[in-house]
């Protein structure tokens, strides 16, 4: 059996279609199909039942298909492994960071990366939304950090990293805060929702949290949207870290809505699975991981 072969396997399950997985693999349908034969030739056992119109795999394939990802995530890693040992010191590395995680802990583990590599220019940008993936997938970011919403996982390699607790809030004194009762989606489409824009394209734009058919006010960035909260022009979700004294001198306060509990969003440490790794990006994902 070949990687290759693994591969196909691989994005049949993850596309649903024989088709789809010869459009991501820019490989003809009936190559595809006999790619797979050959491999369930080899294990002489049958991967995928092929009885309804989406494949779906057979209780052996489910058990070789864990194994395989492993095989696939261990081969990449392997590449990884032997880029490096030839690998020089990049030029530039560029780290791209979701704005709702705290950045203390990424600019000291910076600061330690910059000490043993000072030639490398480290990029950090912070993204909003989608935009992470977005720079990840267009090949400006190295390596990002955010929620694996709308994420296509064959393309990433992806390591849980971080929560972080997105909250409802308002101004005490804007109305819908006034009363404790749970108000019904209905009753929030007349008050007025603020939101931080996506900061991508529409292609990987994430829409969790937008109340439907309500009122919306979009900003740039966390900091502008706390300053309309808490100038009682609106309410919206904000990571708690972000308003630990607001909350604390009730400036701000949590808000009971029927859609809208606080909710944790699960970060993950991601780079391109076919991307060529430098010394010092491989640096920063494994100081990463240590964080």
């Amino acid at each position: 059996m070949t990687h290759e072969q693994l591969i196909v396997l691989h994005t049949i399950v993850t596309e649903g279609t024989f088709r789809g997985a010869a459009e991501k693999l820019h490989k003809s349908q009936s190559a595809i199909s006999t790619m797979l034969k050959k491999l369930e030739d080899e294990v002489q056992f049958s991967l995928l039942s092929r009885e309804a119109y989406r494949p779906k795999l057979t209780p052996e394939g489910e058990v070789f298909y864990r194994q395989s990802t492993r095989v696939i995530q261990q081969m990449q890693q392997l590449v990884s492994v032997a880029t490096n040992i030839n690998a020089k010191q990049e030029a530039e590395v560029f780290l791209a960071v979701t704005a709702t995680f705290p950045l203390k802990s990424v600019l000291e583990m910076i600061g330690a990366v910059k000490a043993n590599y000072p030639a490398t220019h480290i990029r950090l940008s912070r993204e909003n939304m989608g935009g992470p993936i977005e720079r990840l997938l267009r090949g400006d970011a190295d390596i990002i950090i955010a929620s694996m919403d709308g994420v296509p996982t064959e393309q990433v390699e992806a390591i849980p990293f971080s929560e972080v607790t997105i909250m409802p809030v308002a101004h005490p004194n804007y109305e819908p805060a006034t009363t404790a009762h749970m108000k019904t989606d209905s009753e929030m489409q007349s008050y007025t929702q603020v939101v931080v824009a996506h900061s991508g394209s529409d292609t990987y734009s994430q829409s969790r949290d937008l109340l439907p058919g309500g009122l919306r006010w979009t900003v740039s960035d966390f900091a502008a949207k706390k300053e309309i909260l808490l100038a009682e022009l609106g309410w919206g979700g904000i990571p708690t870290h972000m308003i630990t004294e607001e909350l604390k001198s009730g400036k701000l306060v949590p808000l009971n809505i029927e859609s809208y509990p606080p909710r944790q969003s699960h970060l993950f440490q991601m780079r391109k699975r076919s991307s060529n790794v430098g010394i010092v990006a491989q640096s920063i994902w494994e100081k990463l991981k240590a964080l």
